[in-house]
């Protein structure tokens, strides 16, 4: 369970689409086409919601999406799974990691603020090698 308190906070998301609170999550946090980034205020409620491309190399951009999600300074990271550098990352970062359990962002910012989210335990093993293997062998369209 994680402590939501009473502070602001900032919430990325690896999404398939721009479609703000809609949007659906994606199944791979590395190759997510964008990322949501959903901003509470002291209450809880969301005061932004703002969407960006996946520039990192799995999505035939340069750079691992975690290192370039770290500029974005979220306290929180809500996807199904991750490879284990990028949950390394994060928890070094002091970024909470917790498991997707909604389709939409919106379902999956209304769990986090009830609290019903478990933390993110192990990265995905075959997620991390699949990316890693393949991805200077196959062009990215």
């Amino acid at each position: 369970m994680q402590d939501t308190g009473k502070m602001s906070e900032r919430i990325v998301i690896p999404v398939e689409e721009k479609d703000g609170l809609k949007s659906h999550i994606a199944q791979h946090f590395g190759r997510a086409p964008f990322f949501a980034i959903i901003d509470l205020d002291e209450n809880g409620d969301i005061s932004k919601v703002e969407t960006q491309p996946n520039t990192g190399e799995h999505a035939g951009g340069v750079g691992h999406p975690h290192e370039i999600l770290l500029a974005l300074k979220p306290n929180v990271i809500i996807a199904y799974g991750m490879g284990p550098g990028g949950l390394q990352s994060f928890r070094n970062a002091r970024i909470s990691v917790l498991k997707a359990q909604a389709s939409t962002v919106k379902e999956a910012v209304a769990a986090f603020k009830e609290g019903t989210l478990q933390e993110l335990t192990s990265g995905c093993e075959h997620a991390h090698h699949h990316e890693h293997e393949h991805h200077e062998h196959f062009s990215h369209v």
